[in-house]
């Protein structure tokens, strides 16, 4: 799929990484992928703070798939201070998670979570939803882009 820019995946669960990992090789999804394995260490990523101080943050990623149940700071605050960055505010989030809680659905949309996809159990399905993910989000939408030209 045409891009440089990379994917940040937010997953603390090393199994859920490797599956998902795995999906993108399968279906030759080609971004680099940056892991942050808490809410923490995504922030820092984005705004280039903390262990990713002096990250150029004109590069950033072309999709975030994020967790909701992380530690230290959970997914929900992580796409509220997203969403609260003007230059990180147009980035596509799409929520991939366990959680079938209703409020954790209602809450991310009304975050701004541009998709919110519960991921499947059967390995077979998670290839088969991770592709369209990456098809969709990497090859079909079209980014928005920021006040300041960056998308």
């Amino acid at each position: 799929m045409p891009s440089e820019r990379p994917i940040l995946l937010v997953e603390d669960n090393p199994d859920d990484e490797a599956l998902t990992l795995r999906a993108f090789s399968k279906n030759k999804i080609s971004n680099p992928v940056v892991v942050a394995r808490d809410g923490v260490e995504a922030i820092d990523y984005l705004f280039g703070s903390g262990t990713h101080e002096g990250r150029d943050t004109a590069l950033m990623p072309a999709l975030i798939l994020l967790d909701l149940k992380l530690p230290r700071i959970d997914g929900l605050e992580v796409l509220r201070r997203i969403r609260a960055d003007g230059h990180a505010s147009l980035l596509p989030v799409v929520v991939l998670t366990t959680s079938r809680e209703l409020q954790d659905i209602q809450e991310a949309y009304r975050l701004g979570a541009n998709s919110y996809i519960r991921k499947p159990i059967d390995f077979e399905r998670f290839i088969e939803a991770v592709g369209r993910i990456g098809v969709y989000w990497l090859s079909l939408n079209e980014p928005a882009e920021s006040d300041d030209g960056r998308s």
